[in-house]
């Protein structure tokens, strides 16, 4: 081997002991105490509007405003808040964080009405039950045995009390030689206890313990129904025994039934004033707040990320972005219209219908020219204030949702108030709907007695 090939071999071996050393010592680096570098978003810092002051260590988002009209870009935008406008035929009017999640508030009574119309159908009555273990004597006026009254019905008072002792009485009977018993599920007058429900049905039907309350609400009772001169006399039924509840024996005779108003109206009373235990009543129909956002959610095409209930009347913490609450206005609007009905036959008319809506855009050219849903939490999550529905315009239709939340209520309507009606300006001004209002006390008396050959 001459002089040069053996350097040549000496240098490349140095090389190959150079790097098996240089690679040992890479693969005993232990890789968990390699340096690693995280990296943060800037912290967004919030901008003051002239509506509403921050709250807590809440942040203002905007996705900036998304329209073509100069009047409607310029708003300032409260608090954390989400806003969609969209023409009938589906064309964007305004968008704003559109797709973030808000807490709805009693928007949420919305998808419960959905839910239980595409469950029940708007003709659905409560059926309040009324049985016997007896036998009726005719010569002295008297049932010997109990009564039994079983039903979920969630409008159930003190009028639909004293009707069944009305109808008692119109088969003879004015002695119940026993007790009361009710179901756990029996509510009256928006309670929660069955047994003091059942306490109060009680007294009701007797006259001489009746309050004068329930008296009240009786003839008003007669009056909104249409009833006056048809009952003789003064209801009433008196029991040897007390109230108890447990469940029913299977082997009773049922005498009638007591049918609530159709669901149509009970959806009605329970949009216009928001009432919260008529919801999560008829949400504990279908199986509560996830049954309720599933049929949502299955029907409207929605993901659950967009839209999820913890509670059926909007009460606590709910999550729903303003785009799903479009989805669902445009599927109820849809299976209203299979029954003939809008929006106007569940929700309030804005200055016309009693409740949440009453003294909302009621001057002279607004009346009856929005019909929606508000939403109202004034601590949970900062605040929260949501309007969404259906406005009208003298060049037509539009359905709206505002979420606003972190942020001071009144403020928060003002500001839908203001931007509803800078929204109907562009379209030529408000124009009230074609609407015949009812009142909500008659809507709810259209109750009815049955018996069992009547619904064969």
């Amino acid at each position: 081997m001459n002089k040069h090939l053996r350097q040549l071999v000496w240098h490349s071996g140095l090389l190959i002991v150079v790097l098996s050393a240089a690679l040992a010592a890479v693969a005993q680096t232990p890789p968990l105490l390699q340096d690693i570098k995280i990296y943060r978003d800037p912290v967004p810092v919030p901008t003051a509007t002239p509506f509403v002051q921050r709250t807590g260590s809440s942040t203002p988002v905007s996705g900036g405003m998304r329209t073509k009209f100069p009047a409607l870009a310029e708003v300032s935008v409260p608090g954390y808040s989400g806003i969609l406008i969209e023409s009938m035929d589906g064309n964007v009017v305004v968008e704003n964080n559109s797709m973030s999640v808000f807490n709805p508030a009693s928007n949420v009574k919305i998808a419960t009405a959905y839910a239980v119309l595409k469950t029940f159908g708007p003709d659905f009555r409560f059926m309040t039950s009324v049985y016997t273990d007896g036998s009726f004597d005719r010569t002295t006026g008297t049932l010997n045995g109990n009564l039994y009254v079983s039903g979920r019905d969630p409008m159930f008072g003190f009028e639909h009390a004293v009707a069944i002792a009305s109808e008692l009485n119109r088969l003879g009977i004015r002695t119940i030689n026993g007790d009361l018993i009710a179901t756990d599920n029996f509510a009256m007058n928006y309670s929660g206890s069955s047994l003091k429900s059942a306490e109060t049905m009680f007294a009701t039907m007797d006259a001489n313990k009746r309050s004068a309350a329930a008296t009240r609400v009786w003839l008003n009772y007669l009056a909104n129904s249409g009833r006056i001169g048809q009952v003789q006399g003064t209801p009433g039924v008196t029991f040897t025994g007390a109230f108890y509840v447990q469940p029913i024996p299977s082997s009773l005779s049922l005498l009638f039934t007591h049918e609530s108003a159709p669901m149509r109206e009970i959806l009605k009373v329970t949009l216009c004033y928001s009432n919260n235990f008529l919801a999560e009543r008829l949400g504990d129909m279908l199986g509560g707040a996830y049954a309720v956002a599933r049929i949502v959610q299955l029907n409207a095409g929605i993901q659950p990320i967009e839209f999820s209930l913890q509670t059926s009347s909007g009460l606590g913490y709910n999550r729903v972005t303003p785009n799903a609450m479009m989805r669902l206005l445009r599927v109820l609007r849809d299976d209203l219209a299979r029954y003939k009905m809008t929006f106007a036959d569940i929700m309030p008319v804005a200055g016309i219908d009693k409740g949440t809506l009453e003294n909302r855009f009621d001057s002279d050219f607004a009346t009856g020219s929005v019909v929606g849903k508000t939403g109202t939490l004034p601590n949970t999550d900062g605040g929260a204030s949501t309007l969404a529905g259906e406005l009208n315009t003298r060049n037509g239709k539009f359905l709206f949702v505002i979420f606003n939340q972190r942020g001071a209520v009144a403020r928060f309507r003002a500001f839908q108030n203001s931007f509803v009606s800078l929204v109907q300006n562009q379209f030529g001004g408000p124009a009230a709907i074609t609407y015949s209002p009812t009142s909500l006390d008659s809507r709810i008396a259209r109750t009815r007695i049955s018996y069992p050959t009547q619904r064969q």
